[in-house]
């Protein structure tokens, strides 16, 4: 699917607004993020080299970070810090990640800002005229220990659709259905695992339902060239025959809750879900606002494109909530928006999990002194305009890269330009021989006439990065073909061939800065290094070097500057150290065998043990002598038990909800009833092994275990007694 705009042939300047899917404010960037920025940054990169009748094209490339709701809430909370304070801890750490990957947005803003408050107060007022937004009292989730409603992200249970466990309460990442928390099979509170009840609120919505909403829906995913044809069949399955299955959007949320007030709604406020695309806008304000551009003037201009970049598991919000609400709000770069969406990143064809060893951290990836280009190149190769997974598999990033950017690209202008610097004082050859000139034809044009630049162009503009470049490395073939038949370091012995020689490599060079310009929106960092040493002053996409099968290029005669390394090769080794480690006891086809201390209910038969061997005291004898790497297998936690409460059907266990510093919580077993009542271990602190295979039991599953003391013969010494760490501890520490 091609995204050239209907005036590009004139000369009309094209003029674009691009934007990707906003992270949530709650943790660091990871590798799925970078590989959404790095498409968008190429395609981006890609725009900012046309030329419309001579002009550059006007490119704004804005990002934000999405930062209301609860779990920001709460994680402050924890903290002891405002979510204002919360959220510019996790901003402060953005610019290493981007920079270390040479994404360059315009703007990095935030969507807890003035001008999103703004935005999407006035976005709701022109939908309440517009008669799209109705109150109704509903029953809603509310966490009955945490003592608050709960927001979508807030629950998870099984997707009413596909069945998938552990979706959260708007959207299934699985099968990317959208449905109300209510219809979650088994639902729970991500706070405290607590199943949540039912109670009444009066809520404000957004009526999807209505028939105007349906029929521009249907209109505007049907405009061809907005969205990719299997996206287009997945969201009309969404819509029904006739918008029989398009439910209200439930878009507020009750106080307490971090995000923007409803207007005239006190103790209201907009669900994260509704202000998070306005943060798009209100980026694209702000940074309108820095350079004293006219933001209403540009949204109005009919030759004004959006360009949205998002993943597969969020188009829910961004095909049918989206549209619609700037439909209704007329907003006026609706109809001129295109989205293009993603599959996910894999390793090694699994989906990316630190408990099983296969996350890969980009702030890792850097600090391994990994080239960042290195990555750009081996995604880009991989993507393409479809809505497919991109699997990263470390043998194959390594061949990849070496092969193509070391082996074939960099490899020409290593071979060459020594000769122009030792034999002719840095300077190019002023004219070309015919046979020269006939390489230069061979590699820049197809057997069919066509030139590559122009294919290349056109796989760039439609996203399809990976055609674009297996065709820039048929150009590479062709210029070591040329320098392998020539072999300029055998001319270089033979005086007699000092005029070929400087024939050669000068082609060579020229070659080789024709493949820098193309790769120019992928290797951003290496063509700035090639336009200083061929002295550019900077890379554009119309300094080609041939036209129509003539050489016309800027180069010859040129003196150009001493060569100096420009990427080295992927050493194998680094991989190995790129990976997650995975969880103790994930290891693919293992389980950690330790028995809990707390045992389980009616448990399946087994070998018997051997017998444990007591002292007089009836205190059992202390273990065989372990190392002190086999202590560190086990990760022990403090942790502090937020609730407590009996099992119905067990005389044995009590449910603990345990803090252990994570930013979440756990929901733990212990068999310490006869001991403890709930009441008495509420507030107090205790230790967790942390690290232990979380156990589905009768009753639930249950996510580490709390360390107890006793002894072998409880007859004699009845009672379990759970650790208690010294006051100051607090949850999180690591007992070592």
């Amino acid at each position: 699917m091609l995204f050239f705009h209907p005036q590009s042939a004139t000369t009309m300047t094209r003029k674009l607004f691009v934007t990707t899917a906003l992270p949530y404010a709650n943790a660091a960037f990871h590798i799925g993020h970078m590989m959404e920025y790095i498409q968008a940054d190429i395609w981006v990169r890609f725009q900012r080299m046309q030329r419309d009748g001579g002009a550059a094209r006007e490119v704004h490339f804005v990002g934000a970070d999405d930062t209301h709701g609860t779990p920001i809430m709460i994680a402050a909370e924890k903290e002891g810090i405002t979510p204002q304070e919360f959220v510019a801890k996790i901003a402060a750490g953005r610019a290493q990640y981007l920079d270390g990957f040479h994404i360059a947005f315009d703007n990095w803003y935030s969507t807890d800002s003035p001008e999103n408050v703004e935005l999407s107060q006035g976005i709701y007022r022109k939908l309440r005229d517009a008669g799209l937004i109705q109150t109704k009292t509903v029953d809603r989730f509310f966490d009955p220990v945490k003592g608050m409603f709960l927001a979508d992200r807030n629950i998870k249970g099984e997707c009413p659709k596909c069945g998938a466990k552990d979706q959260y309460g708007d959207n299934c990442e699985v099968c990317g259905a959208a449905y109300q928390p209510t219809d979650l099979v088994n639902p729970f509170s991500v706070f405290t695992n607590a199943t949540p009840v039912l109670k009444p609120s009066e809520q404000y919505f957004f009526k999807l339902s209505d028939k105007r909403c349906y029929e521009f829906l249907k209109e505007w995913l049907n405009t061809p060239g907005r969205l990719q044809p299997e996206m287009v069949n997945k969201v009309s399955e969404w819509l029904g025959e006739a918008g029989e299955k398009l439910a209200d959007w439930d878009i507020s949320r009750d106080a307490p809750y971090f995000g923007i007030p409803i207007p005239d709604a006190p103790g209201k406020y907009f669900y994260v879900w509704l202000d998070a695309p306005v943060g798009y806008l209100a980026s694209l304000k702000n940074y309108f606002g820095k350079k004293g551009l006219d933001y209403d003037a540009f949204l109005k201009d009919p030759e004004a494109e959006q360009i949205h970049f998002i993943g597969k598991d969020i188009v829910s919000f961004h095909l049918l909530f989206w549209p619609a609400m700037l439909k209704f709000a007329d907003h006026p770069t609706i109809e001129r928006m295109r989205v293009a969406v993603h599959g996910h990143l894999t390793v090694n064809n699994e989906k990316m999990s630190k408990s099983r060893g296969t996350g890969i951290s980009p702030l890792r990836y850097l600090n391994l002194g990994m080239n960042p280009e290195w990555l750009r190149y081996y995604i880009a190769f991989k993507l393409n305009s479809k809505v497919e997974d991109l699997d990263f598999t470390g043998e194959d990033f390594v061949a990849r890269v070496n092969s193509d950017l070391i082996g074939k690209y960099v490899n020409i202008a290593s071979r060459c330009a020594g000769f122009i610097a030792k034999k002719f004082d840095g300077k190019l050859a002023t004219s070309l021989s015919e046979n020269a000139q006939s390489w230069i034809k061979r590699a820049l044009v197809t057997a069919d006439g066509v030139e590559r630049q122009a294919n290349i162009a056109a796989n760039f503009e439609s996203r399809e990065f990976g055609k674009a470049l297996r065709e820039i490395m048929e150009i590479a073939d062709f210029a070591n073909q040329y320098v392998d038949e020539n072999k300029p370091w055998i001319l270089a012995k033979d005086e007699s061939k000092t005029a070929e020689l400087h024939d050669v490599c000068t082609t060579a060079l020229i070659l080789f800065r024709q493949l820098s310009i193309l790769m120019s929106p992928v290797l951003p960092g290496v063509a700035a290094n090639v336009a200083k040493f061929l002295n550019d002053e900077q890379f554009d996409w119309t300094q080609t070097d041939v036209a129509s099968g003539v050489v016309s290029s800027a180069m010859l005669g040129r003196t150009i500057g001493a060569y100096s390394h420009l990427m080295t090769r992927v050493d194998p080794k680094m991989i190995e150290d790129l990976f997650d480690a995975p969880a103790a006891g994930a290891a693919a086809g293992t389980a950690p065998a330790a028995a809990p201390a707390v045992k389980a209910e009616k448990p399946a038969k087994a070998k018997a043990a051997p017998a444990v061997a007591v002292t007089e005291t009836g205190i059992e004898v202390i273990a065989p002598e372990i190392s002190v790497d086999d202590f560190f297998k086990v990760d022990l936690r403090i942790a502090k038990i937020v609730n407590c409460e009996h099992v119905e059907g067990s005389d044995k266990l009590l449910r603990l909800t345990l803090d252990a510093g994570e930013g979440r919580l756990r929901n733990v077993f212990s068999g310490i009833k006869s001991m403890y009542q709930p009441e008495d271990l509420i507030g107090k602190l205790t230790v967790l092994v942390a690290n232990l295979a979380p156990r589905k039991m009768k009753f639930g599953v249950s996510e580490g275990m709390v360390m107890a003391a006793s002894a072998v013969d409880e007859k004699t010494k009845p009672g379990i007694y759970i650790l208690n760490p010294w006051p100051g501890a607090e949850p999180g520490m690591r007992i070592s």
